[in-house]
């Protein structure tokens, strides 16, 4: 899609977000995708599911009734260093990435999602809402990671 003056209109939009975790890449991997504990460092979720390649993952987001289910597949697994999935609901499209990357006695634990609008809108739309998505999806990223280094080290 283009919008006005031949410039492409972006449909999606990529955060990144990455913390040093002073801890042994397995453990960090292991806390990773345990996915029942995510609740306790990714800001009001829950999250369900299985391990390993074709594997599904769902995870609720919300307080109370108000939130949304986010349905992944894992499209790619390399225990203990990274996992993919692709975001397959109605709400949250895309792909996400979690990477473990050893460094001497402490480990980066980086995280990506490349967030697709979920449903067409019109240019100036497309661009108010990525406007206001980026600064939401960077400050939840970067505190879910700062949540999760505590979390990490605590044990």
């Amino acid at each position: 899609m283009r919008g006005g003056y031949g410039k492409a209109v972006p449909r999606s939009l990529t955060v990144r977000a990455g913390v040093t975790v002073r801890a042994a890449p397995e453990r960090v991997w292991d806390l990773v995708v345990d996915w029942g504990r995510q609740g306790e460092w990714i800001w009001a979720t829950h999250t369900t599911g299985g391990h390993g390649l074709g594997a599904h993952v769902s995870g609720r987001t919300g307080l109370g009734p108000i939130g949304f289910t986010d349905s992944m597949v894992i499209t790619g697994w390399q225990p203990p260093l990274w996992c993919t999935v692709t975001h397959t609901g109605a709400v949250v499209r895309g792909d996400g990435s979690f990477e473990v990357v050893p460094r001497g006695d402490s480990c980066e634990f980086r995280w990506t999602e490349r967030i697709e609008l979920p449903v067409p809108l019109p240019p100036a739309l497309e661009r108010a809402a990525l406007a206001v998505l980026a600064p939401l999806a960077r400050l939840g990223l970067g505190s879910s990671l700062a949540r999760f280094a505590r979390l990490a080290t605590s044990a």
